[in-house]
Formats: structure tokens, C-alpha cells, sequence
């Protein structure tokens, strides 16, 4: 059976029903009290404005997006976007989706690539169970020789899926983005992406950042992507004291997907992480933390256990449960909900998407904007 994670328009008789089997309250995974910081308002309202970037790419391989820069979704919101491409490399598990856009804002001119996540639940629950595999670095356009200014990366493994998606992905954007680039060589390249789009990002951001592009990150729900020494590297790149604003990778208090593959697999989290800690929408920028390192255990890091939950998948048999595939207390319908909830409920392209207002009230919305 395949679930749709966010390419199904969920009508608001379906959500009726489906929440009524659960609590009307979400409840947080890691109950103490975060004593970092709190980001500022500035940084909320551009991670908000990311996340509805980001929401727009679910659009792509539903009804689209059109040039100038039109869609169902929230691309009334920004009149200063012209879009440059789309790509879609199919329904399958190491399906890519998503668009090239440029913003003419004359504050903050940008090449954005937004990375959509997966088809559905049941791809991501296999895409999470793929063996890990070794990375290499970027080497240069014809790919075979490597000089010793490009980065290395040794003993790096990564999330073998993840990486055949980023494969497909590349012989899609790469021309598009250099031609771009070509036309405004001063404009900021700038990723986001949500799921499986958040660990594409992260690739794709890795072999920008080695051709000089100097890209700036944002991902939401970004699963984990490859072992300790990966994420030395990716930290190397892009968290260092000097550059720490070039990655915030977001997470949820609810979300099972950012603690994905488990860490008994060899899979590591990176730093970067900015942690919402509240588990209903809205959050508020005092909602949101900055987290130490690669595994701040107030953050994410806290609830990263690898034990099967029989209430999640039904295992048949004792082999597969000492494994552990998804974290103790976590849900199915998480997956659903909280894995979307950065700071809207993001993956219906609809006019003013799958959201919660800002009074906290639930609204579904009809594509001509009525509720």
C-alpha cells in the first residue's frame, strides 16, 4: 500500500476522520526544557518564507508550476520570482522533484533550487532502509582526476538512495543552474529542501560549494544521511565559526523522519540544527533553539532511539525486529503531521496550501482560496 506523503490533496472530511483515531494534542518527544538560544525574529521570518518556498515545490508533478512564476500553491507570494525550470525524474524510490527559480529582490538576489520530498510514506519507509554506500567528492566536470584543492572525504559512506536521487537529480539542474549563474554571477545560490528533498539538497549543496558556488542551505525534516565521517566533512564545509549561517538544517520536536536511518545502522545527524520544540502550529521564534554540534541532546538528538514500535509497522518475524527500523514512541500518523509541520503544514499544492492560520485554527482550504 502506498501512502501519500504529500502529492494527495487531503480533503477535509478524510483529515476529520483520520485525526478523530488519535489525540487531539500532539505530544512532545523530548519533554525537557531546551536551555540554548532562541533564534532571532529576523532568522524566523526567513526560515518561515523558506518553508513556503519549499511548500511550492509540491507542486511539481501535480498540476506544476508556470512561468513567470505561477501555481496553485503560494506563488502569489512572491512577485519577484521568475521561474527558470522544473525537473521531475519519476514516481520511483529515488524520485527527485522540484524547481529553479530566480529572485530579482534587489535586497537578497537569489537562484533558488527547491527540493520536493518524497512520493509517499511507504517510499520513504524503503528509501530509509538502503544500504549505505561509499561517497566521493565532487572531482571536476569530467569527473576523473581530483587536485588537492578539492575537498576529500575519507572513509565517507552515505545513504545509497539518497545519493542515486542526487545522481538523477544533477544531470537535470546542473546546466540550468550554469547557465544561471552565467546571467547573474552576483546572485546567492540558495537550497532548501523538505524530506527526502532536504538530503538531496545536502548533496547537491556539498558539490555546489566544491565548484566555488558558496550555496546557502535549508532543510526541513532532513533525514540522516551518511556515517560519522560524512558528517565531518559536510561540517567542514558549511559549519565551520566562519560560515555556520551557509546550513540551518530545521527539525521538529515530533518528526521520526530527522532520526532516519537509525544510528545502529552507522548513520550520524550534522550540525546546523535549528529545533522547533513546539509540537502544535504555530510555532514563534522563542519556539525555535539553536542546538550545539552534530548531537545536541536537548534537540533532535535526545529522542534518537532504534527500537521497533509494534504499533508502527507489524513485523512478522524476531530477525527483523532486532534491526530496529522505526524509533521507539513514535506513530505512524507522525509521519502524516509533524514530519510536515514546519511552520505550515507543508505538501498540498493548493491555493494557501494545508495550513494553520496564525490564530492556531486547523483550515483546509479549496484551490480558489475558500475554506
Amino acid at each position: 500500500m502506498r501512502f501519500g506523503l504529500a502529492s494527495t490533496i487531503i480533503v477535509s472530511s478524510t483529515l476529520s476522520n483520520f485525526a478523530s483515531a488519535f489525540p487531539a494534542t500532539q505530544i512532545p518527544l523530548v519533554s525537557d526544557a531546551h536551555t540554548g538560544t532562541s533564534i532571532t525574529p529576523q532568522l524566523f521570518a526567513e526560515l518561515e518564507e523558506l518553508a513556503r518556498i519549499v511548500d511550492i515545490s509540491y507542486c511539481v508533478g501535480m498540476t506544476g508550476i508556470h512561468k513567470p512564476f505561477t501555481c496553485l500553491s503560494r506563488c502569489d507570494d512572491f512577485p519577484s520570482f521568475e521561474l527558470i525550470t522544473s525537473w521531475n525524474t519519476g514516481p520511483l524510490m529515488s524520485d527527485s522533484c522540484g524547481y529553479i527559480t530566480y529572485d530579482h529582490n534587489p535586497r537578497i538576489p537569489r537562484i533558488i533550487l527547491a527540493f520536493r520530498g518524497t512520493y509517499s510514506i511507504a517510499n520513504t519507509i524503503v528509501d530509509l532502509s538502503t544500504v549505505p554506500q561509499s561517497y566521493v567528492p565532487y572531482l571536476g566536470d569530467n569527473e576523473t582526476v581530483t587536485t588537492t584543492t578539492e575537498p576529500s572525504c575519507e572513509n565517507c559512506t552515505v545513504h545509497s538512495g539518497f545519493l542515486t536521487s542526487w545522481h538523477h537529480t544533477r544531470e537535470a539542474i546542473v546546466p540550468q543552474l550554469n547557465e544561471a549563474l552565467l546571467q547573474h554571477p552576483d546572485y546567492q545560490v540558495t537550497l532548501v529542501g523538505h524530506s527526502l528533498g532536504g538530503a538531496v539538497a545536502l548533496l547537491a549543496g556539498l558539490e555546489f560549494q566544491a565548484r566555488g558556488w558558496n550555496p546557502q542551505i535549508t532543510t526541513f525534516g532532513e533525514p540522516k544521511v551518511g556515517n560519522q565521517a560524512f558528517v565531518a566533512h559536510i561540517d567542514a564545509e558549511f559549519v565551520s565559526s566562519k560560515e555556520k549561517s551557509m546550513y540551518r538544517r530545521v527539525t521538529h520536536a515530533d518528526d521520526p523522519v530527522v532520526l532516519l536511518p537509525p544510528t545502529e545502522w552507522g548513520y550520524r545527524p550534522h550540525a546546523g540544527e535549528l529545533y522547533i520544540t513546539k509540537p502544535a502550529l504555530p510555532p514563534a521564534f522563542i519556539d525555535i533553539q539553536e542546538c550545539t554540534g552534530d548531537s545536541d541532546k536537548q534537540c533532535s538528538a535526545g529522542s534518537d532511539k532504534s527500537l521497533v514500535d509494534d504499533e508502527v509497522l507489524a513485523v512478522a518475524d524476531d530477525e527483523s525486529r532486532t534491526e530496529g527500523f522505526i524509533p521507539a514512541r513514535y506513530k505512524l500518523w507522525q509521519l502524516f503531521f509533524s514530519h510536515r509541520d514546519y511552520f505550515w503544514r507543508l505538501g498540498v499544492c493548493m491555493k494557501g496550501g494545508d495550513s494553520w492560520d496564525w490564530k492556531g485554527r486547523y483550515e483546509t482550504r479549496e484551490p480558489d482560496g475558500e475554506v
